[in-house]
């Protein structure tokens, strides 16, 4: 299963730049698409995910636009195609 991953701007050094990266994911959840994110890009899963594996809640994860929040988190199902969005919230003032 091929998934898009939509890299933000502030993430993209943990990425060699790209703005968008494709992965290869098994298992069809969010948690498989991301498991295989940090297994190639360790820096990168750091950045989404903190020590015990959850979502940072800093970070916000939409999958074809829908924010997994509202879809089971991590075990969110993701289809072949799937678009996978990370964003970083901003804070500033």
């Amino acid at each position: 299963m091929s998934v898009q991953v939509l890299v933000p701007s502030a993430l993209r050094s943990e990425v060699d730049g790209a703005a968008r990266v494709e992965v290869e994911a098994g298992g069809g959840s969010l948690r498989d698409v991301l498991d295989e994110l940090e297994r190639r890009w360790p820096r990168l899963g750091r950045r989404i995910r903190d020590e015990q594996g959850e979502l940072r809640r800093f970070v916000n994860v939409y999958v074809d636009g829908e924010d997994v929040r509202a879809l089971g988190g991590q075990e969110a199902g993701v289809t072949d195609g799937a678009e996978v969005q990370v964003i970083p919230s901003v804070a500033g003032g």
